[in-house]
């Protein structure tokens, strides 16, 4: 398989509707579910965690992690679309905008992904898990610092950034190759864009919020048992000292 479609929207821009929706049209999707949560893809987290400690711009052996797709959506592949327009350059991009706007797709980032930067008990993760580590790297690099140039923190700034990143992909991508798009705007432009017909059903509208705060919560709940076996070690450790040395 070769990329057909780059997707270039952010995170939190409908992505995983539409990632939902190109697989339902027959083009096998990419999506930073498939990194974390598809266990035949063991060793895509490591490739990822390379590109973002490489330049922006590097090339890399991208038929690695997309051998068995015709499309990316989301991150981390929104990160570098610029790096596959150049590897793929017969595919087409779509980019996806929040149907709400830039401060909703502000409000609900916080809500959900960010939680990687802000929440500390990620961080015990980080600190105990290979898991943790990476992908805590991968994301602090290439996702909130290369993409979103470490703006989160402050509202303003992300929103003038979200808003300056559409303008770039648009100035980037010939118009004939490029579809802006919104998910509320449903099957019709999308399928029109991408040349196939209409699915006889109705769009995919995935809660994917929800879905992303039971991670959270799980990841959570995970963090709090590998703190205490830590803890459990750790006293195991100098109760075993304190009765060899007295």
């Amino acid at each position: 398989m070769t990329l057909k479609l780059i997707g270039a929207g952010f995170g939190r821009t409908g992505t995983w509707s539409t990632f939902a929706a190109l697989n339902r049209l027959g083009l096998p999707s990419y999506h930073m579910q498939e990194v974390i949560m598809n266990k035949a893809n063991k060793g895509h987290l490591d490739f990822w965690r390379k590109v973002a400690n490489s330049p922006a711009g590097s090339q890399h052996d991208w038929n690695r992690v997309f051998a068995n797709y015709t499309a990316t959506v989301d991150n981390p592949g929104c990160c570098v679309w610029k790096e596959l327009m150049a590897a793929y350059p017969d595919a087409k991009v779509l980019l996806t905008l929040h149907p709400r706007g830039a401060e909703a797709w502000y409000e609900s980032t916080i809500d959900t992904i960010y939680f990687t930067e802000t929440v500390w008990q990620f961080k015990i993760l980080e600190w105990l898990t290979p898991f943790g580590r990476k992908f805590g790297d991968m994301s602090s690099k290439l996702v909130w610092g290369r993409t979103l140039k470490g703006v989160m923190d402050d509202r303003a700034k992300a929103v003038a950034r979200y808003n300056a990143y559409i303008e770039e992909v648009k100035a980037a991508v010939p118009p004939q190759k490029l579809l802006v798009y919104k998910v509320t705007e449903g099957w019709d432009p999308l399928c029109e864009f991408l040349g196939v017909a209409l699915p006889n059903e109705p769009f995919p509208n995935l809660n994917d919020r929800e879905t992303i705060k039971k991670i959270i919560r799980d990841i959570i709940k995970g963090s709090y048992i590998m703190l205490g076996l830590a803890i459990t070690a750790v006293v195991a450790v100098v109760a075993a000292l304190w009765w060899w040395l007295g």
